[in-house]
This record gives C-alpha cells, structure tokens and sequence, in this order.
C-alpha cells in the first residue's frame, strides 16, 4: 500500500491532535537508518525523540529482550516480583547523580515518571507546592501538563490544570533573562505566590528538550541546590531527554557533582526503544510513601528492564559517552562553519545539541527551521524542531551511528544551511 494511501488510512482512524510529521510510513530500521514501504532511505536524526541513543534494533538489546520472552512476559513486579528489577535498580543506584545511598522505582512513561517523582516529594516533605520552569516540558498527563511551562499546543483547551504549581524564568542569555533574572522570578513567587515553607520541590531540566535545548548554567544550578538547602525544598531534576550518554555523561547533572538534585526522573533511551521508565533518589526521600502508593500495572516490564540492562552495558562497551562528545563536536563545527546568516546561536552538550534561527531583525524564525527541516526530509536526513518559538532544531542522532553515514548528513546539512 502506498504513503498516500495510508496517510489516507491514518486520517480516517486517528484524531488530528495526534500530530505527525513524516507523510512517509516506517516498514524497518536499523541503526541510524528508516526505511519506508517503497523501499526510499532515512537517516534518522530524531531517534523517535531522544529514545534510541544506541540505534534501532541494537543486537544487544534484541538478543535480551528475546531472552526474556523465552521466560515470562507480565507478572507485574508488586504482585509477582523477578530479580532482574532489583539488578537494574542496584545499577541505577550506584550511578546516578545523587548524594548517599540510592533507591529506585520503575514506571513506563517518562510523565508518569515525573508525576510519581512529584507524589514522592510530597510524601517526604508533607508539602504540595511545586515550581516548575518556563519552556519545560514534563509530559502530556494533567500533573504534567500543569508543570510544561509551553502553552501551544500542549496546553491548549486541555485546562484547567493541577494547582498549586507556579513557573518561575529558566535562564536563557539569547533571550535576555540572566541567571539573576531567573533566580528574581523565583524570589517573587516566593513573595507573592506560595511560601517556601509550602514547596515540596523544584523541578528543572539540566538541559532543556523541547523548550530548545538550553543548558542550564552551573551558577543557576547551585543557586537553586542552595535555595532548597536553605528551605527544605527538594531539588528534582528531569533527565528524561538528556540522560544515558547524550550529553557526554551518564548524565547531565554529572557535569555538576557539587550541585546534585535529590530526585532524578528517567525514561526515554534508558531501554532502547522499549517503555520504561524510573525515579531515583535518596533512599530516605524514595521510602516516604507507604507500602502501595508507588506501583503501576506495567511498571517496570520484564522486557523492558532487560532492554535497560543491555542499553547500559552498550554505553559502557562502545564508549557512548565520549563517542557523543566526539560526534557533537564535528557536528557543531558544521552548523558554525555552514555560512548560515539566520543561524543565531548553537548550544548544548555533547550530543544534545540544537540550532536556533532568527530574522535578520534578531526574532525567532521558525519559518528558517521549518524549511531546513523539510528540504532535510525531501533528501533523506530526518530532523526535528523545537522551542517555545518552534525556530531551534535538535540534533538526536543515534550515539552508534556510522561515521560514514555521520559524515554524509553533515555535508547534507552544510549544503542546506548555506540557504540560508
């Protein structure tokens, strides 16, 4: 069957708020590269929104989600438990960034991740407000659609929201809003808004993902370590998109060892295209909640934490993490080198990096990144946009991509950006 009759197909049996991008029809992937249903080549710089950091279909991950199978699929883990859960957990807890002893929980969407990370912050701390950052994006359940600080089109028509959350300033220097600047908004909401007395915690993105790829500075960082030290608040930072070697650390808050959040919520590339996700933090903060108000029915699937079991091998065997340093590093060069004069700015980490594109008046243009964006397509390279201005670009090739292949949708990229 055809792209145009499928996308036919597509109309007729899903909504138009399940927005797609592609008018093409995925039939197989490997690695780095699509495949549709007439055969046509796509390099693949989405990895289905930062969740195939080791490629489509790595063996590693097949072999022991195949091995799994082969034993038991489903007893949900508070009902029958299974060890492999306890495997992945003690993993986790000995490398993620947080102060003292550990514990984790698993769930399967990065919101639900988020959603459970907040109950937990309010068990411990006997307090219901939570501070979120404008441009976040935390997912697309009521809790989190409260927190995303984007309003189109996640937000629209869908309130009223979650209470109490209030949005404070994330820092963005390109924009205009200092580290002082974010750190004021949060100084006012705590004179007109909410106590901090009544904060269980702060929730931020080390670096931000669909608010456009902003890097957190370590001064704004240990800034908000130190305001919740000072009040009780605990520090709750979203690795959803940045974590599992994207950044160039396990991590993004490992480039800031001196300012750790108590709380990490995870998902996305932590089981290779499998849906998992998890929450960890101090051992005493994760024990608040009694014995059944942290669960979920498939929460922690057993194919799932074997995908993760291979995916943090495969990080560790192929050097994700300086490979990401490496790839992001020819990939900035590029996007500088190109010649592109409405290319405003490029920023990241390792292998989290984003293009922003403005007029030649200095405003956002997302007219420049949707037209990038779609003469990337019509020759085979697949990207995304984001940002509250949908004007930024990010990059999420798979970590393992070849360097040939690498090396071929950079000169691509060259060629379109010089454009512009």
């Amino acid at each position: 069957m055809s792209n145009s009759d499928l996308h036919t197909r597509r109309l007729n049996a899903t909504p138009r708020g399940v927005g797609v991008m592609c008018d093409f029809f995925v039939v197989k992937a490997e690695n780095a590269t699509l495949w549709d249903n007439n055969g046509r080549e796509y390099t693949d710089f989405g990895a289905g929104i930062a969740v195939l950091n080791t490629g489509h279909r790595h063996p590693k991950v097949i072999e022991a989600v195949k091995a799994q199978l082969d034993c038991f699929t489903h007893t949900a883990f508070q009902i029958v438990p299974y060890e492999n859960y306890l495997t992945l957990a003690e993993r986790l807890n000995q490398r993620v960034p947080i102060n003292g002893p550990a514990k984790t929980t698993f769930f399967s969407t990065g919101a639900e991740a988020v959603e459970n990370a907040v109950k937990i912050a309010r068990a411990a701390t006997g307090r219901p407000g939570i501070i979120a950052f404008t441009g976040a994006f935390h997912g697309r359940t009521l809790m989190t659609l409260s927190l995303t600080g984007k309003v189109t089109p996640y937000k629209t028509g869908f309130g009223p929201f979650a209470s109490p959350v209030y949005h404070a300033r994330y820092p963005d220097a390109l924009h205009g809003v200092s580290v002082e600047d974010a750190l004021e908004s949060l100084a006012a909401l705590f004179r007109s808004d909410i106590s901090p007395q009544q904060v269980a915690a702060i929730l931020y993105e080390p670096i931000q993902g669909e608010g456009g790829f902003y890097v957190a500075p370590p001064a704004f960082v240990q800034a908000l370590r130190q305001l919740c030290d000072q009040h009780g608040i605990l520090l709750i930072a979203d690795e959803i998109q940045s974590g599992f070697a994207r950044s160039g650390r396990l991590f993004a808050s490992d480039y800031l060892p001196e300012a750790k959040p108590d709380i990490v919520t995870m998902a996305k590339s932590l089981a290779g295209g499998m849906v998992l996700s998890a929450v960890s933090g101090r051992a005493e903060i994760m024990d608040a909640p009694q014995p059944g108000g942290l669960g979920g029915t498939y929460a922690g699937s057993p194919p799932a934490i074997a995908a993760a079991l291979a995916v943090l091998e495969i990080i560790d065997e192929e050097k994700l993490c300086e490979r990401a340093l490496r790839l992001g590093e020819q990939l900035r060069e590029t996007l500088l080198g190109a010649g592109c004069r409405a290319l405003a700015e490029v920023r990241g980490r390792g292998s989290m990096l984003a293009a922003e594109f403005h007029t030649e008046e200095g405003q956002p243009c997302p007219a420049t990144a949707s037209a990038i964006q779609r003469k990337a397509l019509e020759q085979g390279l697949l990207l995304l946009t984001c940002g509250v201005h949908g004007n930024v670009i990010r990059f999420l090739y798979p970590l393992t991509i070849p360097d040939e292949q690498f090396s071929a949708a950079l000169s691509l990229l060259a060629t379109i950006l010089a454009e512009h």
